[in-house]
């Protein structure tokens, strides 16, 4: 095998390879003796089918494999020789492989730019001390005490308000048609939550016990359901039950109940260190952004249009699901989609930025990714998102995604190497004054 590298651009190679007819042939006889050995053919013992035969009856997929398979080996080569990583994918632009003729073939991709480093040990960054106040605690206790609470009927007359739950019979109505999947019984919400559109709430809420309540509800534009999307329906609700949520209360037997604490002061001891921990890494990981953009401040590098690409459409399926769960669509935003991709291309170019600077670093620190830390992160993606790991796995496998999630891993592995490495200042959280030595130090 011969080839020659072609720079069309400062991050994009293409690659032109010669392969000389004894190799072609050697490729296509392994590739035959494969299929012999596997092969079941009416006449002959499996296993000794004369090549020709086998030749004969499978020439198109041995051909297809053979081509397959030589053109990834000597990928693999010519990456490994030029010392790059792609990040794109791999263009192939050839045919396949003609027993006893030369085999020609080119592949083009983006790779990172090359570029100096600047010296990313010892840097000094300040980091905000993980302060805990009592008001805090109290949130949680009270988020816990909600979620603890026990229901009750309300038995006096009176209308629903924030904090009841209650139980509704409701359908809509338009054009004197009412609509499909827009009717419910026996539907429980909890007012004041946003479960539900702040318009039928505010129904809900006019409507006592056993009556029912008729008004407009006009649906936001771009709502997630297209049908309804800015459209005015009548909608009839009636209240079937009004429950109260009583709350337990802040003592021992809350602790006990909530985790099986000693005491309250035990239960409020660990909300503390819970807070106070998620603190610190909030904290940690807004250093490490810190001290990651001075570094990318002092470097300039042309970037991969690639990976741009790629990042902003990771931007726009991350909007899309937001966007979901508070039951909008992209229709919402009031742009075409055109216009969204142009808004994220900043983003989009600044996330390359920062991948390529960090896997530099992890190149040029060997830095390196196990199959074992691969397989834990997957597992522990299949627990979040409920998947099944090993169908994760190859999914990520056949995708080509796997190399991303390595890349990831790596560049995490990077920012931690230079965080190890940080002379890192804990100061006090912002809006609190420092101690009168600190301001000193800072001054100086």
């Amino acid at each position: 095998m011969e080839y020659t590298i072609e720079q069309i651009s400062p991050v994009e190679r293409k690659v032109q390879v010669t392969v000389p007819a004894a190799e072609v042939d050697a490729a296509l006889i392994a590739t035959t003796a494969l299929y012999r050995q596997s092969a079941d053919i009416k006449g002959f013992r499996k296993g000794h089918v004369p090549s020709s035969v086998v030749e004969a009856k499978y020439r198109k997929q041995i051909v297809n494999e053979a081509t397959t398979d030589l053109i990834n080996y000597q990928l693999n080569e010519i990456m490994a020789e030029m010392k790059v990583v792609p990040v794109s994918g791999i263009d192939v632009d050839s045919k396949e492989l003609e027993k006893g003729v030369d085999f020609a073939y080119s592949i083009t991709f983006e790779m990172a730019p090359e570029f100096a480093l600047p010296e990313y040990k010892g840097l000094a960054v300040e980091m905000e001390a993980a302060v805990v106040s009592d008001e805090e605690i109290d949130r949680v206790v009270d988020r816990i005490r909600g979620n603890m609470a026990e229901v009750e009927d309300v038995t006096e007359d009176r209308l629903p308000v924030d904090g009841d739950v209650v139980v509704v019979d409701f359908a809509a109505l338009g054009d004197d048609k009412e609509f499909e999947g827009l009717r419910s019984q026996n539907f429980q919400l909890a007012l004041g939550e946003g479960q539900a559109l702040d318009d039928f709430e505010a129904l809900v809420k006019t409507c006592a016990k056993g009556k029912e309540a008729v008004g407009h509800l006009t649906f936001p534009e771009g709502f997630i359901n297209e049908k309804l999307s800015g459209k005015t329906v009548e909608m009839r609700v009636v209240v079937k039950a009004i429950k109260s949520r009583k709350l337990p209360a802040a003592d021992d037997a809350l602790a006990q109940r909530a985790g099986g604490f000693a005491d309250f002061e035990a239960f409020r001891g660990a909300i503390r260190g819970s807070v106070a921990s998620s603190k610190a890494a909030l904290n940690k990981s807004a250093a490490q952004k810190k001290l990651l953009d001075e570094l990318l401040a002092k470097v300039d590098f042309p970037l991969p249009p690639s990976l741009v690409e790629r990042n902003i459409d990771q931007i726009l399926a991350d909007l899309e699901q937001k966007l979901d769960r508070q039951g909008k669509s992209f229709a919402s935003l009031g742009k075409k989609p055109e216009e969204i991709r142009t808004e994220q291309q900043p983003a989009a170019e600044a996330m390359a930025k920062t991948q390529i600077f960090l896997l530099a670093v992890a190149r040029a620190e060997d830095l390196t990714v196990s199959e074992q830390e691969i397989d834990a992160e997957m597992r522990q993606m299949a627990t979040k998102t409920g998947q099944d790991a090993r169908e994760l796995r190859r999914y990520y496998d056949q995708s080509g995604m796997t190399v991303l999630l390595k890349d990831r891993i790596m560049a995490d592995k990077a920012v931690e190497l230079m965080w190890s490495e940080a002379k890192v200042t804990e100061v006090p959280p912002a809006g609190e004054a420092r101690p009168a030595a600190d301001e000193a130090a800072a001054a100086e």
